[in-house]
């Protein structure tokens, strides 16, 4: 690609290269909230756009740079309108920018809600792979029937290949049963069952993925759930401070997490400290803390979603995109300089034919 191009890919790009990539994308999410948690990261705190007459809807900006053998960075602009689903589209939208380490310029702008949902559904499964210690999961519960949780019972099933069953619960039953049938689909060789209401879900399983658009918390009490099992706080406004700080808590990060109105935001309101958060991930992952504080607690991993994530696959679609032909090139995207001293010549080409790749690679994130 040249110096003065931009590549574009579509959702329909983005989504071949990611089919079927989850133990890849669980390997990625891995390595890169270790090289977070090492400090090989900037990772600004995410800005909320909101809009004074529209409390509902959000759009947030997501800047990072993530180095190790990771490397890269970039940015991730992504829009929350529920009442999209209403008119038939994703809640949902997003891009992804990413931006070369040699010049600064963005090199390829690509559909950010299936890099989003991706990254989401891998740390989601990657926590409950680390944190679920209770033997073979043959059950698992999906509270809030929409894109991200059909992702994570996806990324669960590779995870634990034992399960059997879902429980899912909406609070509309039409969205529960569409996500039913949807599930069905994607994989073959699980029931789905939905649950009348959540107490009956928490009783059948003992790891649940939370993935709803519930702005305040709505669920004050974990009757049912077994002890020893394990939450996917993944839509973090889901649980009320008092069930928070009565569960082992493991997040992503810290400062992130504590803030936005987020279920861990409250609980430190609550208490007036952080004491109740007992590591991140990350410490777990490297063999720095234990996976639980015992076995019979309930572990809650509350994922604020760091933008390094979405830096490191959408690293690894640009690697797959570029070496599949995808996308389309824009070349002569940025203006000509008018104030900088003229390039150098270029030297003449040798007779020696060059690959094409090796003229389309450019320093960003990359993959292992």
């Amino acid at each position: 690609m040249r110096e003065d191009g931009m590549l574009v890919l579509t959702g329909r790009e983005v989504d071949s290269v990611l089919a079927g990539q989850e133990s890849e994308l669980m390997a990625i999410v891995r390595s890169a909230y270790v090289a977070h948690y090492r400090g090989e990261s900037s990772l600004p705190p995410s800005t909320f756009l909101r809009f004074p007459d529209d409390p509902a809807n959000r759009i947030i900006a997501l800047p990072g740079y993530l180095g190790g053998e990771l490397g890269g960075a970039g940015i991730k602009w992504v829009s929350s309108f529920p009442a999209n689903v209403a008119r038939g589209l994703d809640r949902a939208s997003a891009v992804v920018i990413l931006n070369s380490m040699a010049t600064g310029r963005p090199v390829v702008m690509m559909e950010g809600s299936l890099v989003s949902a991706k990254r989401t559904a891998a740390s989601a499964a990657l926590a409950a792979q680390v944190l679920h210690r209770g033997g073979p999961v043959e059950s698992v519960g999906a509270i809030g029937c929409g894109l991200i949780n059909l992702e994570i019972q996806r990324f669960l099933r590779r995870a634990f290949p034992s399960i059997r069953r879902i429980h899912v619960y909406d609070l509309k039953a039409e969205r529960a049963m569409h996500f039913k049938q949807a599930c069905l689909e994607a994989l073959p060789g699980v029931g789905v069952e939905v649950a009348p209401d959540l107490t009956s879900l928490l009783r059948a399983v003992p790891l649940v993925s939370l993935a709803t658009t519930a702005a305040t918390p709505h669920i004050t009490d974990l009757d049912g759930l077994a002890p020893g099992s394990t939450i996917l706080h993944v839509s973090l406004r889901d649980l009320a401070p008092e069930v928070i700080l009565a569960c082992d808590n493991i997040v992503d990060d810290v400062d992130h997490v504590c803030r936005a109105e987020t279920s861990v935001h409250l609980a430190e309101r609550r208490s007036g400290t952080r004491e109740f958060i007992r590591c991140v991930l990350a410490e777990i992952l490297d063999g720095k803390a234990e996976p639980r504080r015992d076995d019979r607690s309930i572990a809650v991993f509350s994922p604020f979603g760091l933008g390094v994530l979405d830096l490191a696959v959408g690293g690894f679609v640009l690697r797959r995109a570029i070496a599949a032909g995808m996308g389309i090139r824009i070349d002569s995207f940025f203006p000509e300089s008018r104030l900088s001293a003229p390039a150098a010549p270029r030297p003449q080409a040798s007779a020696a034919p060059q690959p094409a790749a090796a003229a389309t690679t450019v320093p960003v994130a990359v993959t292992r």
